[in-house]
Protein backbone atom coordinates (compact mmCIF):
# COMPACT_ATOMS: atom_id res chain seq x y z
CA UNK A 1 0.00 0.00 0.00
CA UNK A 2 0.93 3.37 -1.20
CA UNK A 3 0.42 6.86 0.14
CA UNK A 4 1.16 10.47 -1.09
CA UNK A 5 0.01 13.85 0.37
CA UNK A 6 -2.17 15.97 -0.46
CA UNK A 7 -3.79 19.43 0.49
CA UNK A 8 -6.57 18.26 3.29
CA UNK A 9 -10.00 19.49 2.90
CA UNK A 10 -11.40 19.77 6.18
CA UNK A 11 -14.67 21.71 5.69
CA UNK A 12 -17.94 19.49 5.45
CA UNK A 13 -21.29 20.53 3.70
CA UNK A 14 -22.62 17.04 5.01
CA UNK A 15 -25.07 17.39 7.91
CA UNK A 16 -24.20 14.16 9.11
CA UNK A 17 -21.77 12.44 11.50
CA UNK A 18 -19.39 14.38 12.81
CA UNK A 19 -20.77 18.02 11.44
CA UNK A 20 -17.34 20.03 12.05
CA UNK A 21 -15.47 17.63 10.77
CA UNK A 22 -14.53 15.88 7.20
CA UNK A 23 -14.37 12.50 7.10
CA UNK A 24 -12.25 10.06 5.03
CA UNK A 25 -13.34 10.30 1.34
CA UNK A 26 -13.59 7.85 -1.46
CA UNK A 27 -11.78 9.01 -4.29
CA UNK A 28 -12.34 5.79 -6.71
CA UNK A 29 -12.38 2.35 -6.46
CA UNK A 30 -12.13 -1.02 -8.58
CA UNK A 31 -13.26 -4.60 -7.49
CA UNK A 32 -12.11 -4.53 -3.54
CA UNK A 33 -9.28 -1.33 -3.86
CA UNK A 34 -10.40 1.85 -2.69
CA UNK A 35 -8.14 5.20 -3.12
CA UNK A 36 -9.06 6.97 0.14
CA UNK A 37 -8.07 10.71 1.56
CA UNK A 38 -7.84 10.99 4.98
CA UNK A 39 -6.14 13.47 6.86
CA UNK A 40 -4.17 15.13 4.04
CA UNK A 41 -2.96 11.62 2.79
CA UNK A 42 -4.05 9.48 -0.05
CA UNK A 43 -3.88 6.14 0.86
CA UNK A 44 -3.58 4.04 -3.05
CA UNK A 45 -4.69 0.59 -2.27
CA UNK A 46 -7.23 0.12 0.78
CA UNK A 47 -9.22 -3.10 0.38
CA UNK A 48 -12.53 -2.46 1.41
CA UNK A 49 -13.52 -5.22 3.44
CA UNK A 50 -16.96 -3.82 4.49
CA UNK A 51 -18.38 -2.70 1.67
CA UNK A 52 -19.79 0.19 3.42
CA UNK A 53 -22.07 -1.43 5.98
CA UNK A 54 -22.64 -5.15 4.48
CA UNK A 55 -23.54 -3.25 0.88
CA UNK A 56 -21.18 -4.71 -1.80
CA UNK A 57 -21.84 -7.38 -3.92
CA UNK A 58 -20.33 -6.66 -7.22
CA UNK A 59 -17.37 -4.16 -5.62
CA UNK A 60 -16.47 -0.96 -6.88
CA UNK A 61 -16.35 0.17 -10.35
CA UNK A 62 -18.26 -3.11 -11.72
CA UNK A 63 -18.76 -2.12 -15.99
CA UNK A 64 -21.61 -4.13 -16.54
CA UNK A 65 -23.75 -2.40 -13.96
CA UNK A 66 -22.97 1.30 -16.08
CA UNK A 67 -24.50 -1.07 -19.05
CA UNK A 68 -27.69 -2.04 -16.83
CA UNK A 69 -28.16 1.24 -16.00
CA UNK A 70 -28.34 2.77 -19.78
CA UNK A 71 -30.95 -0.95 -20.64
CA UNK A 72 -33.28 -0.11 -17.78
CA UNK A 73 -33.54 3.78 -18.28
CA UNK A 74 -35.69 3.70 -21.74
CA UNK A 75 -38.15 0.97 -19.90
CA UNK A 76 -38.80 3.31 -16.63
CA UNK A 77 -38.06 6.36 -14.90
CA UNK A 78 -40.91 6.69 -12.48
CA UNK A 79 -44.21 6.08 -11.55
CA UNK A 80 -46.34 6.09 -8.12
CA UNK A 81 -47.46 2.54 -7.66
CA UNK A 82 -50.78 3.45 -6.16
CA UNK A 83 -51.93 5.04 -9.75
CA UNK A 84 -49.81 3.39 -12.22
CA UNK A 85 -47.36 0.13 -11.43
CA UNK A 86 -44.17 -0.81 -13.51
CA UNK A 87 -42.59 -4.26 -14.93
CA UNK A 88 -39.14 -4.17 -13.21
CA UNK A 89 -40.95 -4.02 -9.61
CA UNK A 90 -42.93 -7.28 -10.60
CA UNK A 91 -40.24 -9.04 -12.07
CA UNK A 92 -37.85 -8.28 -8.81
CA UNK A 93 -40.27 -9.64 -7.15
CA UNK A 94 -40.69 -12.31 -9.34
CA UNK A 95 -36.93 -13.35 -8.93
CA UNK A 96 -36.81 -13.43 -5.37
CA UNK A 97 -39.82 -15.54 -4.52
CA UNK A 98 -38.50 -17.94 -7.02
CA UNK A 99 -34.95 -17.83 -5.88
CA UNK A 100 -36.19 -18.48 -2.56
CA UNK A 101 -37.67 -22.03 -1.04
CA UNK A 102 -40.66 -23.01 -2.26
CA UNK A 103 -43.63 -21.67 -0.38
CA UNK A 104 -41.76 -19.10 1.41
CA UNK A 105 -42.73 -15.87 0.27
CA UNK A 106 -45.79 -14.62 -2.31
CA UNK A 107 -45.01 -10.70 -2.70
CA UNK A 108 -42.61 -7.95 -2.38
CA UNK A 109 -42.73 -4.51 -1.53
CA UNK A 110 -39.56 -2.42 -2.79
CA UNK A 111 -38.05 0.87 -0.88
CA UNK A 112 -35.57 3.17 -0.12
CA UNK A 113 -33.78 1.56 2.64
CA UNK A 114 -33.88 -0.84 5.61
CA UNK A 115 -35.23 1.51 8.15
CA UNK A 116 -38.07 1.82 5.38
CA UNK A 117 -38.41 -1.58 4.84
CA UNK A 118 -38.83 -2.36 8.81
CA UNK A 119 -41.05 0.44 9.13
CA UNK A 120 -43.12 -1.08 6.42
CA UNK A 121 -43.21 -4.24 7.65
CA UNK A 122 -44.78 -3.15 11.23
CA UNK A 123 -47.15 -1.31 8.98
CA UNK A 124 -48.40 -4.41 6.90
CA UNK A 125 -48.33 -7.10 10.14
CA UNK A 126 -50.89 -4.22 11.90
CA UNK A 127 -53.28 -4.05 9.23
CA UNK A 128 -52.50 -7.97 8.72
CA UNK A 129 -54.34 -8.38 11.74
CA UNK A 130 -56.46 -5.78 11.48
CA UNK A 131 -57.91 -7.87 8.19
CA UNK A 132 -58.16 -10.67 10.34
CA UNK A 133 -60.47 -9.30 12.62
CA UNK A 134 -58.06 -8.95 15.39
CA UNK A 135 -56.92 -5.24 15.71
CA UNK A 136 -55.89 -5.79 19.63
CA UNK A 137 -52.50 -7.50 18.36
CA UNK A 138 -50.42 -4.48 18.42
CA UNK A 139 -47.30 -5.43 20.09
CA UNK A 140 -44.01 -6.06 18.53
CA UNK A 141 -41.72 -8.39 20.71
CA UNK A 142 -37.81 -7.98 19.56
CA UNK A 143 -34.48 -8.09 20.97
CA UNK A 144 -32.40 -6.53 23.88
CA UNK A 145 -29.30 -5.27 21.99
CA UNK A 146 -30.68 -4.81 18.89
CA UNK A 147 -31.26 -2.74 15.82
CA UNK A 148 -33.79 -2.10 12.74
CA UNK A 149 -32.66 1.44 11.55
CA UNK A 150 -33.51 4.92 12.13
CA UNK A 151 -36.74 5.79 11.60
CA UNK A 152 -38.76 6.24 14.61
CA UNK A 153 -41.09 3.09 14.83
CA UNK A 154 -37.46 0.99 13.44
CA UNK A 155 -36.31 2.89 16.31
CA UNK A 156 -38.38 1.97 18.66
CA UNK A 157 -38.00 -2.07 18.17
CA UNK A 158 -34.31 -1.41 18.67
CA UNK A 159 -32.34 -1.37 21.81
CA UNK A 160 -29.54 0.82 21.54
CA UNK A 161 -28.18 4.25 23.09
CA UNK A 162 -28.79 5.66 19.76
CA UNK A 163 -32.83 5.04 20.24
CA UNK A 164 -32.12 6.23 23.86
CA UNK A 165 -31.44 9.28 22.63
CA UNK A 166 -34.72 9.48 21.44
CA UNK A 167 -36.95 7.67 23.80
CA UNK A 168 -39.60 10.37 23.83
CA UNK A 169 -40.63 10.11 20.91
CA UNK A 170 -40.69 6.89 20.35
CA UNK A 171 -43.28 4.24 20.62
CA UNK A 172 -44.58 3.61 23.67
CA UNK A 173 -42.24 0.65 25.27
CA UNK A 174 -45.33 -1.40 25.86
CA UNK A 175 -45.87 -1.98 22.80
CA UNK A 176 -42.39 -2.93 22.05
CA UNK A 177 -41.35 -5.66 25.18
CA UNK A 178 -37.91 -6.99 24.46
CA UNK A 179 -37.16 -10.72 25.52
CA UNK A 180 -33.49 -11.40 26.11
CA UNK A 181 -30.14 -10.69 23.51
CA UNK A 182 -29.08 -13.74 21.72
CA UNK A 183 -25.34 -14.09 22.61
CA UNK A 184 -23.91 -17.50 23.94
CA UNK A 185 -20.07 -16.06 23.88
CA UNK A 186 -21.36 -14.21 26.97
CA UNK A 187 -24.46 -15.62 28.21
CA UNK A 188 -24.26 -19.02 28.12
CA UNK A 189 -23.52 -20.32 31.22
CA UNK A 190 -20.34 -22.37 32.03
CA UNK A 191 -21.58 -26.24 32.38
CA UNK A 192 -24.50 -25.11 30.01
CA UNK A 193 -24.95 -27.21 26.80
CA UNK A 194 -25.46 -25.22 23.60
CA UNK A 195 -29.55 -27.10 23.91
CA UNK A 196 -29.96 -25.70 27.24
CA UNK A 197 -28.77 -22.48 26.46
CA UNK A 198 -31.59 -22.12 23.73
CA UNK A 199 -33.92 -23.56 25.36
CA UNK A 200 -33.66 -20.94 28.39
CA UNK A 201 -33.91 -18.21 25.45
CA UNK A 202 -36.71 -19.48 24.34
CA UNK A 203 -38.62 -20.62 27.96
CA UNK A 204 -37.90 -16.26 28.37
CA UNK A 205 -39.90 -15.61 25.09
CA UNK A 206 -42.62 -17.48 25.48
CA UNK A 207 -42.97 -16.12 29.62
CA UNK A 208 -42.88 -12.72 27.58
CA UNK A 209 -45.58 -13.71 25.38
CA UNK A 210 -47.64 -14.79 27.60
CA UNK A 211 -47.06 -11.90 30.30
CA UNK A 212 -47.89 -9.57 27.62
CA UNK A 213 -50.77 -11.30 26.77
CA UNK A 214 -51.00 -13.33 23.25
CA UNK A 215 -54.18 -11.55 21.96
CA UNK A 216 -52.04 -8.42 22.10
CA UNK A 217 -48.28 -9.38 20.08
CA UNK A 218 -48.51 -8.91 16.74
CA UNK A 219 -45.36 -10.33 15.94
CA UNK A 220 -41.76 -11.18 16.66
CA UNK A 221 -38.88 -9.07 15.01
CA UNK A 222 -35.23 -10.88 15.05
CA UNK A 223 -32.44 -10.11 12.98
CA UNK A 224 -31.41 -13.39 11.70
CA UNK A 225 -27.82 -12.70 11.80
CA UNK A 226 -26.83 -9.36 13.77
CA UNK A 227 -25.12 -6.34 12.57
CA UNK A 228 -24.09 -3.54 14.15
CA UNK A 229 -25.85 -4.19 17.21
CA UNK A 230 -23.41 -6.98 18.11
CA UNK A 231 -21.51 -8.37 15.14
CA UNK A 232 -22.50 -11.60 13.20
CA UNK A 233 -23.88 -13.75 16.39
CA UNK A 234 -24.97 -16.67 14.89
CA UNK A 235 -28.21 -18.19 16.84
CA UNK A 236 -27.17 -20.69 18.19
CA UNK A 237 -28.85 -24.65 17.02
CA UNK A 238 -32.94 -24.99 17.45
CA UNK A 239 -33.56 -21.13 18.44
CA UNK A 240 -35.49 -19.95 15.59
CA UNK A 241 -36.82 -23.24 14.73
CA UNK A 242 -37.52 -23.01 18.34
CA UNK A 243 -39.04 -18.89 17.72
CA UNK A 244 -40.84 -20.36 14.57
CA UNK A 245 -42.41 -23.27 16.59
CA UNK A 246 -43.84 -20.65 19.53
CA UNK A 247 -45.10 -18.51 16.87
CA UNK A 248 -47.38 -21.23 15.27
CA UNK A 249 -48.92 -21.75 19.08
CA UNK A 250 -49.79 -18.53 20.26
CA UNK A 251 -50.80 -17.11 16.72
CA UNK A 252 -48.14 -14.73 16.13
CA UNK A 253 -46.31 -13.61 13.08
CA UNK A 254 -42.52 -13.83 12.52
CA UNK A 255 -40.19 -11.11 10.92
CA UNK A 256 -36.73 -11.72 9.89
CA UNK A 257 -34.53 -8.67 9.51
CA UNK A 258 -31.79 -9.83 7.01
CA UNK A 259 -31.67 -6.14 5.48
CA UNK A 260 -27.64 -6.84 6.68
CA UNK A 261 -27.16 -10.06 6.38
CA UNK A 262 -29.35 -11.32 3.58
CA UNK A 263 -29.61 -11.29 -0.32
CA UNK A 264 -26.75 -13.68 -0.80
CA UNK A 265 -24.65 -12.78 1.67
CA UNK A 266 -24.60 -15.58 4.19
CA UNK A 267 -26.64 -18.07 2.50
CA UNK A 268 -25.30 -22.28 2.72
CA UNK A 269 -27.30 -22.89 -0.92
CA UNK A 270 -26.13 -20.20 -3.18
CA UNK A 271 -29.42 -18.51 -2.80
CA UNK A 272 -30.74 -15.60 -1.02
CA UNK A 273 -32.00 -15.95 2.50
CA UNK A 274 -29.51 -16.26 5.48
CA UNK A 275 -32.29 -17.98 7.47
CA UNK A 276 -31.89 -20.74 5.33
CA UNK A 277 -28.36 -22.16 7.62
CA UNK A 278 -30.94 -21.91 10.75
CA UNK A 279 -34.85 -23.20 9.88
CA UNK A 280 -36.03 -26.33 9.58
CA UNK A 281 -36.89 -27.60 6.37
CA UNK A 282 -40.59 -26.30 5.34
CA UNK A 283 -39.90 -23.25 8.17
CA UNK A 284 -40.10 -20.05 7.02
CA UNK A 285 -40.69 -16.59 8.23
CA UNK A 286 -44.07 -14.48 7.29
CA UNK A 287 -42.53 -11.38 7.08
CA UNK A 288 -38.58 -10.61 5.92
CA UNK A 289 -37.08 -7.40 5.58
CA UNK A 290 -34.05 -7.10 2.88
CA UNK A 291 -31.73 -4.23 1.67
CA UNK A 292 -28.20 -3.62 1.55
CA UNK A 293 -26.71 -5.88 -1.51
CA UNK A 294 -29.94 -6.04 -3.25
CA UNK A 295 -28.41 -3.27 -5.74
CA UNK A 296 -24.95 -3.70 -3.87
CA UNK A 297 -24.50 -0.27 -3.61
CA UNK A 298 -25.03 0.99 -7.41
CA UNK A 299 -28.82 1.80 -6.31
CA UNK A 300 -30.85 2.68 -3.38
CA UNK A 301 -33.28 0.04 -3.04
CA UNK A 302 -34.36 -2.21 0.27
CA UNK A 303 -37.78 -4.22 0.43
CA UNK A 304 -40.42 -6.18 2.66
CA UNK A 305 -40.48 -10.14 1.63
CA UNK A 306 -44.59 -11.48 2.15
CA UNK A 307 -45.90 -14.97 2.93
CA UNK A 308 -48.77 -16.43 1.57
CA UNK A 309 -50.10 -16.31 4.73
CA UNK A 310 -49.88 -13.15 4.95
CA UNK A 311 -50.72 -11.85 1.57
CA UNK A 312 -54.15 -14.03 1.64
CA UNK A 313 -55.27 -12.39 4.78
CA UNK A 314 -55.04 -8.90 2.48
CA UNK A 315 -56.63 -11.15 -0.66
CA UNK A 316 -59.53 -11.96 1.53
CA UNK A 317 -59.77 -8.57 3.14
CA UNK A 318 -59.66 -5.22 2.05
CA UNK A 319 -57.36 -6.17 -0.86
CA UNK A 320 -55.36 -3.22 -0.53
CA UNK A 321 -52.06 -2.36 1.47
CA UNK A 322 -52.91 1.06 3.18
CA UNK A 323 -50.62 3.76 2.25
CA UNK A 324 -47.55 4.50 0.06
CA UNK A 325 -43.87 6.32 -0.09
CA UNK A 326 -43.59 8.38 -2.89
CA UNK A 327 -40.13 6.33 -4.32
CA UNK A 328 -41.90 2.70 -3.15
CA UNK A 329 -41.42 -0.02 -5.89
CA UNK A 330 -38.95 2.98 -7.67
CA UNK A 331 -39.06 1.44 -11.82
CA UNK A 332 -35.55 2.28 -12.60
CA UNK A 333 -34.15 1.57 -9.37
CA UNK A 334 -35.87 -2.59 -9.59
CA UNK A 335 -34.64 -2.52 -12.95
CA UNK A 336 -31.03 -2.14 -12.33
CA UNK A 337 -30.92 -4.52 -9.23
CA UNK A 338 -32.63 -7.40 -11.25
CA UNK A 339 -29.76 -6.84 -13.76
CA UNK A 340 -27.08 -7.17 -11.01
CA UNK A 341 -28.76 -10.16 -9.05
CA UNK A 342 -29.28 -11.90 -12.42
CA UNK A 343 -25.23 -11.44 -12.88
CA UNK A 344 -24.50 -12.29 -9.25
CA UNK A 345 -26.17 -15.65 -9.84
CA UNK A 346 -24.84 -16.12 -13.27
CA UNK A 347 -21.52 -16.17 -12.07
CA UNK A 348 -22.24 -17.77 -8.94
CA UNK A 349 -20.91 -15.09 -6.94
CA UNK A 350 -23.57 -15.76 -3.70
CA UNK A 351 -21.62 -19.54 -3.58
CA UNK A 352 -18.23 -17.90 -3.75
CA UNK A 353 -19.10 -15.41 -0.64
CA UNK A 354 -19.75 -17.81 1.67
CA UNK A 355 -16.80 -20.06 0.77
CA UNK A 356 -14.74 -17.27 0.62
CA UNK A 357 -15.34 -15.59 3.75
CA UNK A 358 -16.06 -18.59 5.68
CA UNK A 359 -12.08 -19.39 4.92
CA UNK A 360 -11.81 -15.81 5.74
CA UNK A 361 -13.49 -16.39 9.34
CA UNK A 362 -11.21 -19.72 9.77
CA UNK A 363 -7.88 -17.56 8.95
CA UNK A 364 -9.31 -15.48 12.02
CA UNK A 365 -9.68 -17.88 14.48
CA UNK A 366 -6.51 -19.65 13.56
CA UNK A 367 -4.38 -16.68 14.04
CA UNK A 368 -6.56 -15.29 17.19
CA UNK A 369 -8.55 -17.65 19.43
CA UNK A 370 -6.47 -19.60 22.16
CA UNK A 371 -3.66 -16.55 21.65
CA UNK A 372 -2.34 -14.23 23.78
CA UNK A 373 -4.11 -10.98 21.93
CA UNK A 374 -6.93 -8.80 22.26
CA UNK A 375 -9.40 -11.10 20.02
CA UNK A 376 -11.72 -13.09 22.45
CA UNK A 377 -14.37 -14.09 19.47
CA UNK A 378 -14.26 -14.25 15.96
CA UNK A 379 -18.10 -15.18 14.71
CA UNK A 380 -20.15 -15.02 11.61
CA UNK A 381 -21.35 -16.98 8.79
CA UNK A 382 -20.32 -16.64 5.08
CA UNK A 383 -19.59 -13.22 4.09
CA UNK A 384 -20.14 -11.41 7.46
CA UNK A 385 -17.81 -11.57 10.39
CA UNK A 386 -16.71 -10.00 13.40
CA UNK A 387 -13.84 -9.93 16.09
CA UNK A 388 -14.99 -8.99 19.79
CA UNK A 389 -11.85 -6.64 21.63
CA UNK A 390 -11.39 -7.75 25.12
CA UNK A 391 -8.76 -6.99 27.85
CA UNK A 392 -8.71 -10.44 29.35
CA UNK A 393 -9.37 -13.48 27.28
CA UNK A 394 -9.93 -15.29 30.52
CA UNK A 395 -12.58 -13.52 32.10
CA UNK A 396 -13.73 -11.57 28.74
CA UNK A 397 -13.49 -8.43 30.14
CA UNK A 398 -13.85 -5.68 28.14
CA UNK A 399 -12.11 -2.32 27.52
CA UNK A 400 -13.24 0.89 29.71
CA UNK A 401 -15.56 2.48 26.61
CA UNK A 402 -13.39 5.48 27.34
CA UNK A 403 -10.66 4.23 25.59
CA UNK A 404 -12.79 4.08 22.37
CA UNK A 405 -10.89 0.74 21.33
CA UNK A 406 -13.62 0.21 18.81
CA UNK A 407 -12.36 2.62 16.39
CA UNK A 408 -8.91 3.14 17.56
CA UNK A 409 -9.05 -0.62 16.09
CA UNK A 410 -10.78 0.59 12.98
CA UNK A 411 -8.25 2.97 12.69
CA UNK A 412 -5.12 0.76 13.21
CA UNK A 413 -6.60 -1.42 10.59
CA UNK A 414 -7.07 1.25 8.00
CA UNK A 415 -3.21 2.09 8.63
CA UNK A 416 -2.37 -1.68 7.50
CA UNK A 417 -4.64 -1.52 4.40
CA UNK A 418 -7.87 -2.22 5.87
CA UNK A 419 -11.13 -0.76 5.47
CA UNK A 420 -13.84 -2.33 8.33
CA UNK A 421 -16.30 -0.82 9.95
CA UNK A 422 -15.65 -0.52 14.49
CA UNK A 423 -18.68 -0.27 17.05
CA UNK A 424 -18.94 -0.36 20.74
CA UNK A 425 -22.02 -1.76 22.48
CA UNK A 426 -21.76 -5.47 22.10
CA UNK A 427 -22.03 -5.87 25.89
CA UNK A 428 -24.43 -3.18 26.50
CA UNK A 429 -26.35 -1.07 24.00
CA UNK A 430 -27.53 0.89 26.51
CA UNK A 431 -23.99 2.05 27.92
CA UNK A 432 -22.26 1.23 25.09
CA UNK A 433 -19.56 -1.03 26.77
CA UNK A 434 -18.16 -3.72 24.34
CA UNK A 435 -15.96 -3.15 21.00
CA UNK A 436 -15.88 -5.43 18.58
CA UNK A 437 -14.72 -4.72 14.05
CA UNK A 438 -16.78 -6.69 11.76
CA UNK A 439 -16.37 -7.15 7.98
CA UNK A 440 -18.53 -7.77 5.16
CA UNK A 441 -16.50 -7.79 2.38
CA UNK A 442 -17.37 -8.00 -1.81
CA UNK A 443 -19.00 -11.09 -2.96
CA UNK A 444 -16.23 -11.47 -5.70
CA UNK A 445 -13.46 -11.36 -3.70
CA UNK A 446 -10.19 -14.28 -4.46
CA UNK A 447 -8.59 -16.38 -1.91
CA UNK A 448 -5.50 -14.43 -2.93
CA UNK A 449 -7.94 -11.79 -1.28
CA UNK A 450 -8.99 -13.59 1.50
CA UNK A 451 -5.33 -14.39 2.21
CA UNK A 452 -4.35 -10.02 1.94
CA UNK A 453 -7.55 -9.10 4.06
CA UNK A 454 -6.52 -11.68 6.92
CA UNK A 455 -2.46 -10.57 6.63
CA UNK A 456 -3.68 -7.01 6.96
CA UNK A 457 -5.78 -7.54 9.83
CA UNK A 458 -3.05 -9.61 11.54
CA UNK A 459 -0.92 -6.66 11.36
CA UNK A 460 -3.09 -3.63 12.32
CA UNK A 461 -4.55 -5.45 15.79
CA UNK A 462 -0.37 -6.45 15.95
CA UNK A 463 0.35 -2.30 16.03
CA UNK A 464 -2.72 -1.87 17.87
CA UNK A 465 -1.66 -4.06 20.75
CA UNK A 466 1.62 -2.31 20.67
CA UNK A 467 0.46 1.13 21.24
CA UNK A 468 -2.00 -0.10 24.12
CA UNK A 469 0.89 -1.67 25.87
CA UNK A 470 3.36 1.26 25.08
CA UNK A 471 0.53 3.44 27.14
CA UNK A 472 0.13 0.71 30.34
CA UNK A 473 -4.13 0.15 28.91
CA UNK A 474 -3.10 -3.34 27.97
CA UNK A 475 -0.56 -6.23 29.30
Amino acid sequence: MTTQKVKPSTQSFVFQGVVDKKPPQVLKGKGCRIVVEKNGKVYEDIIDAVTGAAVGALGWGDEDVAKFMVDVLPTHTYTFPAIIGNQNSENLAKFYIDHSPEGAFASALWCGSGSEANENAMKIIHQYWKEKGMPNKKKFISRESSYHGFSLAALSISENARADEFSGILLDPSLCPKMPVCYPYRYQKEGQSEEEYTQSLLDALEKLIIDNDPETVASVTIETLPGSSLGTVPPPKGYLPGIRKLCDKYDILMHLDEVMCGTGRSNPNGGLNCWENFLEPGQFPDMQSVGKTLGSGYITIAGVLVSPKVKEAYDSGSGMVMGGQTYASHGFNCGVSLKIQEKIFKEGLTKNIFEKGNMLGQKLKDAFIGKHNIIGDVRGIGGFWTCELVKDKATKQWFDKKLDLAHRCQDALFEAGLNVVGMQGCVSNKSGEGDFVFMAPAFIITEEDVNEIAKRFITGIEALQEELKTKGEWK
